[in-house]
């Protein structure tokens, strides 16, 4: 079967992981993504564990994208990229605002050569305001998002969290507003430039502390496990282990009071509806959580799933792509790397009936089709790179 973006042309100048998540999830849905580097080659490459030589970060979001390496400094590298740019829908960039008009590939220049191409662009705080030249990671948008204000414990200091959500939310994102870009293309004819920055996407993330501070005008609290509108709904502890439980429905929570033992409580003045018990969270769940500690996870898991109540184990990666749903959806995928052999990667989470997404190459080495990528066009407006033949028969 073709995939859904199978023909579309996406040159990938990102490093790091908020740009090459963006350009993952289109090569992931059949783009034809061409990874350019520096000589230096992207500095995630360096980023440990590694197999054989190539760093493991790199290789599971560069997965399903070509790799050629051009100095866009030096005359003859930047031909062979104005050559590109005349056969491609979409340029991907996460410099800091500026640089691509330093170096003459600004939007400007990139629209009057192909008025039909779409520039995506990634920044820390977007390309315009009074922060937009500072440089941004991850840490520090959490920090500027207002995350980490109501991220740990409740009387605790302000923590990370350990996933790298502002590159990966602004990665997916701009995904969100290339192929925005693209459906509008076919109304105009023309493309358009399309950038969001992290700071934007983690602020966006924030609904409820949003909802809250808008409707109160005081600012979030730390809530520790608790919910700001649920409860119970959170972790608890076992005799063996932790396990999550979403019952503020009235009749979830009603299940749970009479699976602990402990039917009255849904009638208690305090924990009569779902806003009561978020009101004093801490009173109900102390309650549950002394019954709940005397059984074992499978235990309560059996209970719980027997009686149609939302409830997880909290698991560790070995167990999660161990676990048979996740198997059966295919979030376990292999591909065999040039150097570093077979590897095991994400697979793809949107899955499409008639135009599905597929892991089908692993990440380039550092200049891997250099050869095929830097041939001269021969006609103006022809492509100057032919498929590969992995990309040509993908759909057979």
């Amino acid at each position: 079967m073709v995939a859904a973006l199978d023909g579309l042309v996406v040159l990938d100048l990102t490093t790091h992981l908020s740009g090459p998540f963006c350009g993952m999830q289109l090569a992931d849905m059949g783009a034809d993504v061409i990874k350019i580097e520096s000589p230096q080659g992207d500095s995630i490459r360096g980023a440990p564990p590694f197999v054989e030589g190539e760093g493991a970060p790199f290789m599971l979001w560069n997965r399903n994208k070509r790799g050629i390496v051009l100095d866009l400094k030096a005359a003859d590298d930047l031909e062979i990229f104005w050559d590109l740019v005349d056969g491609a829908d979409v340029v991907l960039e996460n410099f800091r605002p500026g640089v691509l008009d330093k170096l003459g590939i600004g939007w400007s220049a990139l629209h009057a050569r192909n008025p039909r191409l779409i520039l995506g662009s990634i920044s820390g705080f977007g390309q315009t305001g009074p922060y937009a030249r500072r440089g941004g990671f991850d840490l520090v948008i959490q920090a500027m998002s207002g995350l980490m204000s109501v991220t740990g414990p409740k009387d605790g200091p302000p923590y990370r969290i350990p996933l790298a959500i502002s590159d990966v939310g602004a990665g997916l994102y701009l995904t969100i507003g290339v192929l925005s870009a693209l459906q509008a293309r076919h109304k105009t004819g023309e493309g358009q430039w399309v950038e969001t920055s992290l700071l934007e996407a983690t602020v966006s993330l924030g609904v409820y502390e949003a909802a809250n501070y808008f409707a109160t005008g005081v600012r979030p609290e730390k809530l520790g496990q608790g919910h700001r509108g649920s409860s119970p709904y959170q972790v608890f502890q076992t005799s063996d282990g932790w396990l999550t439980i979403g019952a503020a429905q009235q009749n979830f929570f009603r299940k749970v009071c009479e699976l602990i033992g402990k039917p009255e409580l849904p009638d208690d003045p305090r924990f009569k509806t779902n806003a009561l018990r978020v009101k004093n969270n801490g009173e109900i769940v102390a309650l549950l959580q002394a019954e709940i500690v005397k059984c074992s996870t499978a235990h309560w898991m059996a209970a719980l799933e027997a009686a149609g109540i939302p409830a997880g184990p909290v698991l560790h990666h070995d167990e999660v792509f161990a676990d048979p749903q996740i198997l059966a959806r295919g979030m376990v995928a292999e591909v065999e790397h040039a150097k570093a052999g077979k590897q095991k990667t994400l697979g793809v989470p949107i899955k499409m009936s008639a135009t599905p997404g597929g892991v089908r190459r692993a990440a380039p080495t550092l200049g891997q089709h250099n050869a095929e990528l830097k041939k001269k066009k021969k006609a103006k407006g022809e492509k100057s790179w032919p498929a590969s033949q992995e990309s040509s028969q993908r759909s057979r």
